[in-house]
């Protein structure tokens, strides 16, 4: 009997022991989560529609895109050198009056700054008194070329009026030049009317860029009052390297963009090349850029550029279609969906180059049909090269 309970004994604790390993295994068991691979298969992705929507994926398309060759080179925004003035004065004086401000618009021949000088009135003084003179000689010249024509005067009496003419007239010239570049007119001051101010006009259109005077400044000939900029024929300087000068030719196509201010891409072409290398071993390349915007720069603006030498069409997506694991490219390529599920397949591929956000797609496997995930950076990385399968 005693070996009977032993016996039933032994089987309840086994029976006990196989119940708890069950349950044991059924606790393992996982269930799949929104980013696993909810099919068994390893190159098979699915996601959910609300996971698609919240992290903002997108479906693309291959395109046909453009992949230039082309040469980097760097510059800046600038204008030709008529439509670039620099205002300084003939004559040293006081700023009396400088009522523009820098980015104001100026018209040629508006007035810029008046200066202040007693040195103008000296010198207007000096300009009525040889105009008198000059009235006196002219009649003394006239009457001894005539006196001498008839013979009456002598030889040496006609060439000292003519000589004394003649200089003063020389004299009287040059001041009233002066008077002209001081912008005072002399034909008031003929009339007595004297003035101690002198006024700089504007030679060209164009905006105000630099203004280093205030009223009652004093300058001289040699000080920049202000700096005039028309941005109506605006350009890209550039300087591209000896070894890259006989690949650059007149009307080429130059990209460009602006890295301190935006990230947007300008275009424009290849308009004059320079005939020397500086030594600094490059060579000056003047570009215009395309209608339309040039409004949109500064004088002065840092520009990074690439020229374009050769241009092909290749087939294309967006870089950020494209991931890289382990120096292999992947991309996922929708395999099906509904209102609930997308589901991709992973798929190894073979790129080319990468310009302006595209990246040159070298397999012919894929249809112009298909469609790719954007933005599927996460879960390929997830996967990793283990679930690439051969």
């Amino acid at each position: 009997m005693k070996a009977l309970k032993n016996i039933i004994t032994i089987l309840i604790t086994l029976l006990i022991l196989s119940c708890g390993k069950s349950e044991n295994k059924s606790e393992v068991i996982k269930t799949p989560s929104d980013n696993q691979n909810v099919t068994g298969d390893a190159d098979i992705i699915t996601i959910t529609k609300a996971q698609f929507e919240n992290e903002k994926m997108k479906l693309v398309s291959i395109q046909e895109n453009s992949f230039p060759t082309y040469i980097k080179t760097t510059g800046m925004i600038d204008v030709p050198p008529n439509s670039k003035a620099v205002i300084s004065a003939f004559t040293g004086g006081y700023i009396k009056n400088s009522p523009l401000l820098i980015g104001d618009k100026v018209k040629k021949g508006q007035v810029l700054v008046t200066i202040e000088n007693l040195d103008f009135v000296q010198l207007q003084q000096e300009y009525l008194e040889v105009s008198e003179q000059l009235s006196y000689l002219k009649s003394e010249y006239d009457r001894q070329k005539e006196l001498f024509a008839e013979k009456i005067s002598s030889k040496k009496s006609f060439l000292k009026a003519e000589s004394d003419y003649k200089k003063t007239n020389a004299i009287y010239n040059g001041l009233r030049k002066k008077l002209q570049m001081l912008n005072i007119n002399p034909v008031s001051v003929e009339k007595r009317n004297l003035t101690s101010v002198s006024t700089i006009y504007s030679p060209i259109d164009g905006s105000i860029t630099e203004v280093n005077v205030s009223t009652g400044t004093y300058v001289s000939p040699a000080d920049k009052i202000m700096e005039i900029v028309n941005t109506d024929h605006i350009h890209l300087e550039l300087r591209v390297f000896e070894k890259d000068v006989l690949k650059i030719k007149k009307e080429q196509k130059v990209i460009f963009r602006l890295p301190e201010s935006t990230d947007e891409i300008f275009e424009g072409h290849i308009h004059l090349i320079g005939k020397s290398i500086d030594k600094n071993r490059t060579i000056q390349v003047h570009a215009h850029i395309d209608h339309g915007i040039q409004h949109r720069f500064l004088v002065g603006m840092y520009v990074e550029a690439d020229i374009v030498i050769d241009n092909n069409l290749s087939r294309s997506l967006p870089e950020n279609a494209v991931v890289d694991v382990e120096d292999k490219n992947y991309v996922l390529l929708l395999k099906s969906k509904d209102n609930e599920h997308y589901t991709f397949a992973k798929k190894e591929l073979t790129t080319g180059k990468s310009y302006n956000g595209s990246i040159e797609i070298k397999d012919d496997s894929f249809k112009v049909a298909d469609q790719f995930l954007l933005g599927g950076f996460n879960l390929l990385s997830e996967e990793g090269t283990s679930g690439h399968s051969h």
